[in-house]
């Protein structure tokens, strides 16, 4: 029995999206997690750790709220897949290769939505920059009066509860990342999925995640690692909190889809002005310019 073009269709679009926005979008949630622990861990022990909390995160949308997207798909019904839904993820898969980060609500999404969705979309992910440039930048003029974020310094003896913290932290994040950037993939989907599709769904996640996990992040998790000390796991706490609590923020808000992409920029260049202004007799702006773009 020949399937229906377009059942092949979204077959195709979820999985290139599983492997794409793992690749680009979750990279920026657990690439520093990612450097910060390989040395302590093999990486299928911090891929288990992080499919652990997919798992646990999915089945609970499904199961309470009857939908692994938490209602970010709800303005974007569900429509037949064709040719052209299926090539957007393609392009991402292409680009996360190649190692450029894009925001892949923008470039998966856009094929799906209206013109009026969109435009909430922009608005809201322009905000959501904005809000967090503004707070990184507050926040790290406090912080980075505190802790020299460019050396990691933490005595040997409080080496364990900092790893502890940022792996709280990291959970944190990666629930809250997953409630927005799920409907990037969820989109190929029937908004009501049956007990098999989810498990269906968790596999090829988890498949996407390992090969992420394999290749350390690959080329995208080399851009975040440009940042001043991102590598730590004391930097990384702080920056995974404080880029959960900004995702916390805008989920309340509405459920509008927005770029975490953008969030995450707006994050980290607030925090590397904030450092260069912390320590301006140690940087030249030619050299933070190209952090912080």
């Amino acid at each position: 029995m020949l399937l229906d073009p377009s059942v092949i269709y979204a077959i195709i679009g979820f999985t290139l999206a599983s492997y794409a926005v793992m690749g680009n979008d979750a990279v920026q949630t657990l690439g520093t997690f990612m450097a910060s622990n390989l040395r302590a861990f093999k990486w299928y022990w911090l891929w288990l750790a992080a499919s652990a909390v997919l798992c646990v995160t999915l089945f609970y949308g499904w199961s309470v709220h009857g939908d692994i997207a938490y209602g970010r798909l709800d303005k974007i019904p569900y429509q037949q897949i064709q040719w052209y839904h299926a090539a957007a993820p393609l392009v991402l898969v292409i680009l996360t290769r190649i190692g450029i980060p894009v925001s892949t609500t923008f470039l998966v999404l856009s094929v799906f939505a209206s013109t009026f969705v969109m435009e909430k979309m922009l608005l809201k992910s322009a905000l959501g920059y904005g809000v967090a440039a503004i707070t990184a930048y507050i926040l790290w003029m406090i912080i980075a009066r505190i802790i020299n974020e460019k050396y990691d310094k933490v005595q040997k003896e409080h080496r364990a509860m900092w790893r502890t913290l940022q792996w709280i932290s990291t959970g944190f994040l990666w629930v809250t990342w997953l409630q927005h950037d799920m409907a990037n993939i969820a989109v190929f989907l029937p908004r009501e999925m049956p007990f098999g599709m989810l498990i269906g769904v968790i596999v090829i996640l988890c498949a996407s995640l390992a090969l992420i996990f394999k290749q350390h992040g690959g080329k995208i998790n080399h851009i975040v690692l440009e940042k001043s000390g991102a590598r730590f796991m004391r930097s990384a706490t702080f920056i995974d909190l404080a880029f959960a609590m900004l995702l916390i923020v805008f989920k309340e808000m509405n459920n509008i889809p927005m770029s975490t992409t953008w969030v995450f920029v707006g994050l980290l260049a607030g925090r590397e002005l904030a450092i260069a202004t912390t320590y301006r007799a140690d940087y030249e702006f030619k050299k933070v310019y190209p952090l912080v773009k």
